[in-house]
């Protein structure tokens, strides 16, 4: 408290964005606004990476945002990674999953990785100059990780990796593929292993998805035939690669919660900017009171959304005392998820049949808010995790 009696900030249950913060968020808008907007849509019709955005953000030193400083990172805390994420996606997704999937690629060398394999890797892709990818589901093993089948067996100084690892994103893009493999087939979910894989030892792209969304983000099948992958490239211990991949889904939900209220955001600044024009009955629509009424209940959930995103983001800058984590971050993904897709959806009715058009970013906002009920664990799969952690 105060001199006077009353609370300070840091009194206060929760948290506020930093001046510094607010600052960044102020920018990072500009630069989204200025330099990745003008090309969302042509990324999206034509499923092309979108490389403006990228080099956009490389200028901004954004993919070294959310990786240490004594490897060339940033050292940003997690809401500010949000902030990022959320910007972004509030003006295209798909170059917001192209400094996230970085990140994701990266989780596992940060916190289990050797010092060697960090100064190997991470300052080259904290500078922009590699991209990364995580490799952990398979056609048949997804929600069920145990069930993967791509093996690693050791040889020597080396492990030989086969397999194929699906929906991968970044693919054929990302210079490294994080790689979770099964070392022990009859151990379940004790006989899984990561590695750190680069593209040039013989990683394969089999084929690339044509998807609904997030079209300039490819998205696709990579093969590993046989690929010799150092020892040294072994993250953490063998049998180690189940609580590495949850921990790091853990840490990476919430800015896909993020990334979902950014879309969120885009969504409804483009059907507020709409019915301010758009006119019926001798009047702009955005009068009209049941109009009003959509629009007020949409910035009442992303706002929600919101703020459970950034808790579950100082948690993790928190260290997560309490280990309340995996309920927090199923929470704000699951939560921010459903609410991009029922903002999306009423802001295509809000802009009627222009709405059901590409003349117009909302169909699109539309397309790509459902995979984030999707990816990085099924909603369905965070419903289950939020029940057993209150449950049992």
């Amino acid at each position: 408290m105060d001199a006077q009696g009353r609370l300070a900030d840091a009194d206060i249950p929760g948290f506020f964005l930093s001046d510094a913060q607010r600052e960044f968020r102020r920018a990072l808008r500009q630069l989204a606004e200025e330099r990745i907007a003008p090309h969302a849509a042509r990324a999206d019709s034509e499923a092309a990476y979108p490389w403006e955005g990228f080099k956009a953000c490389v200028e901004m030193e954004l993919p070294a945002l959310g990786l240490p400083v004594e490897y060339g990172g940033a050292g940003a805390d997690n809401v500010t990674q949000a902030i990022m994420a959320e910007e972004l996606a509030r003006v295209c997704a798909s170059t917001s999953v192209t400094m996230l999937i970085s990140k994701l690629g990266m989780v596992p060398l940060v916190n289990f990785g050797s010092e060697e394999l960090k100064h190997r890797y991470i300052p080259r892709v904290a500078s922009g100059e590699v991209q990364a990818s995580y490799c952990l589901s398979e056609a048949d093993a997804g929600s069920d990780v145990a069930a993967m089948r791509c093996r690693a067996v050791r040889d020597g100084d080396h492990y030989v990796l086969s397999g194929s690892k699906y929906w991968i994103t970044n693919a054929g893009i990302s210079g490294t593929y994080t790689v979770f493999a099964k070392t022990d087939p009859e151990a379940g979910n004790r006989g899984i292993s990561c590695f750190l894989v680069e593209e040039g030892w013989g990683v394969k792209v089999a084929k690339l998805e044509e998807k609904m969304g997030l079209r300039g983000s490819p998205t696709g099948e990579v093969v590993f035939d046989d690929v010799r992958v150092p020892a040294s490239n072994l993250v953490g211990r063998e049998g180690e690669g189940f609580r590495i991949a949850m921990h790091t889904l853990d840490r990476s939900r919430p800015t896909i919660g993020a990334q979902a209220v950014g879309i969120a955001q885009g969504a409804l600044d483009a059907a507020s900017a709409y019915m301010k024009e758009r006119k019926a009955f001798g009047r702009p629509i955005a009068d009209l009171q049941g109009l009003r009424f959509m629009v007020a209940e949409m910035a009442m959930r992303i706002e929600a959304a919101r703020a459970l995103v950034y808790r579950a983001c100082s948690e993790i800058d928190r260290g997560d005392p309490d280990g309340e984590l995996g309920r927090l971050g199923a929470m704000a993904k699951c939560f921010a998820s459903d609410t991009a897709m029922a903002v999306a959806t009423d802001a295509v009715q809000l802009l009627g049949g222009y709405g059901y058009t590409k003349d117009f970013p909302v169909e699109r906002f539309m397309r790509d808010a459902k995979i984030t009920q999707i990816y990085e664990g099924t909603n369905q799969i965070q419903r289950v995790v939020i029940a057993k952690s209150l449950l049992g």
